[in-house]
C-alpha cells in the first residue's frame, strides 16, 4: 500500500509506503527505518547510524515496532504516570552517543525526522518497557532456594556465598526474559496486526 499525493496533472507522487497496521494504526516505511536506526544507535552507538538496513534488521525492527505499539496500547488502557522527565533523560543519553551536536543534527536530517519525532519514538519505547515490566517483574523474582538449586545444578563451584550474587542475577535475567517473551506474544496476539509489505521487499541491501 502506497501513500501518495495527487498532482494537478492527476499523476501521483509516492510519499511513503505502508508496512503494517497495529490496531488500525499505520507503520510506514519511513517510520520503520527511523525506528530501526534509533534502536541501532541506542544499542551500538552512533557508528551504526548510517548502516544499510538489510532484511534481518528490518524484520527485527518491525517485530519491535509491533511489540512496542501493542504494549504501549496496554499501558494506555491501564493508565500510567507521566514519563516526560524519563523521555527527556533518554533523549539526552541518545544525543550524547553522537560526537557533537552537528552529528546528531545530521542524523535527524538524514532520517527525515525532527526532535518531536525522536521524542515520540523514545517515549513509545519507554511506555512499552514500563508496561511490560509491570507484568513480568514479580514473575522474575527468585528465592534463596532457587539460587541454591541452580548452584548445585552447576556442580557447586566454589562456595555458595561466592556464587550467590552472580547466580541470583543470572536467574532473574533468565526468568525476566522468558516472561517478557511470553507477555509480548500475548500482547501481540491480542492486537490486530496486519503486515502489508514484507521487510524483505524493503531492504536497502540484499
Amino acid at each position: 500500500m502506497l501513500l501518495a499525493l495527487a498532482s494537478p496533472a492527476a499523476s501521483a507522487e509516492v510519499l511513503d509506503r505502508v508496512v503494517a497496521q497495529v490496531d488500525g494504526k499505520v507503520i510506514t516505511l519511513s517510520d520503520l527505518r527511523f525506528e530501526a536506526r534509533v534502536a541501532m544507535v541506542e544499542r551500538g552507538g552512533a557508528a551504526l547510524a548510517e548502516t544499510p538496513l538489510d532484511q534481518a534488521t528490518l524484520q527485527s525492527a518491525l517485530s519491535l515496532a509491533i511489540a512496542q505499539r501493542a504494549a504501549g496500547a496496554e499501558a494506555d488502557r491501564l493508565g500510567s504516570l507521566s514519563l516526560d522527565a524519563a523521555v527527556e533523560a533518554r533523549l539526552h543519553r541518545f544525543e550524547g552517543r553522537f560526537g557533537d551536536p552537528s552529528a546528531f543534527e545530521r542524523f535527524l536530517h538524514a532520517s527525515g525526522a525532527d526532535l518531536s519525532q525522536l521524542r515520540e519514538v523514545l517515549g513509545r519505547a519507554l511506555r512499552a518497557e514500563r508496561a511490560l515490566d509491570s507484568r513480568v517483574r514479580l514473575r522474575a523474582q527468585v528465592n534463596e532456594g532457587d539460587v541454591r538449586r541452580a548452584w548445585e545444578a552447576e556442580g557447586s563451584p566454589g562456595t555458595f556465598e561466592e556464587a550467590r550474587a552472580a547466580l541470583r542475577e543470572k536467574l532473574v535475567r533468565q526468568r525476566y526474559e522468558a516472561a517478557a517473551r511470553e507477555e509480548l506474544a500475548k500482547l501481540r496476539a491480542a492486537a490486530q496486526v496486519r503486515i502489508i509489505t514484507p521487510p524483505g521487499d524493503l531492504a536497502e541491501v540484499r
